[in-house]
């Protein structure tokens, strides 16, 4: 991909961004997969050698964001929440109602945070978002995340390690572990 363009046959009108970068071999299920992806970088999205993005998953990709999807890698109906960097490794296998999020998007102070709600309904409806740190995620090659499991901003998952289903991931995974 390159230029902005639809997939055939798509059940939704949209297009894909042309800041997304996909190998041949790789299956992108639907355009409606970057209703939310709003990347200004060179690169927004790269998807690897024969990975796959399934339909049900969304791209909620600020201004700033990068995604790197790996080789092989499967991504079967995952909520990526990116404004900094998500990288997920060649084999990885993300299960359906996976959250990745690199930011909160709100801030944790009590005052910030109201400023922010106020400004929602009078600048961006819909769209909550505040000046507020992002920490990158990596998952390693050949790392499985169990369904409905949450990784939150700036986790490390080592390859080979496993993330049960329903897991909410606070820290860093070691390689090969199973949390």
């Amino acid at each position: 991909m390159g230029a902005a363009h639809g997939l055939a046959p798509d059940w939704h009108p949209g297009t894909i961004p042309d800041n997304v970068v996909s190998d041949p071999t790789a299956y992108v299920g639907t355009s409606y997969s970057f209703v939310r992806f709003r990347s200004e970088e060179p690169v927004g999205l790269r998807i690897g050698r024969a990975a796959t993005l399934g339909d049900l998953t969304i791209l909620d990709v600020g201004p700033r964001g990068r995604v790197v999807i790996g080789d092989y890698a499967l991504v079967n109906g995952a909520l990526i929440l990116c404004d900094s960097e998500v990288t997920i490794g060649d084999y990885a296998l993300i299960g359906w109602d996976v959250v990745l999020m690199d930011t909160y998007r709100v801030p944790f102070d009590v005052a910030r945070r109201r400023r922010a709600l106020e400004r929602l309904t009078r600048e961006s409806p819909g769209r909550l978002a505040a000046d507020v740190p992002t920490r990158p995620i990596r998952i390693a090659r050949n790392v499985w995340i169990g369904f409905g499991a949450c990784v939150l901003p700036g986790v490390r998952i080592g390859e080979g390690a496993v993330v049960g289903a329903r897991s909410v991931v606070t820290e860093d995974v070691p390689p090969g572990a199973v949390v």
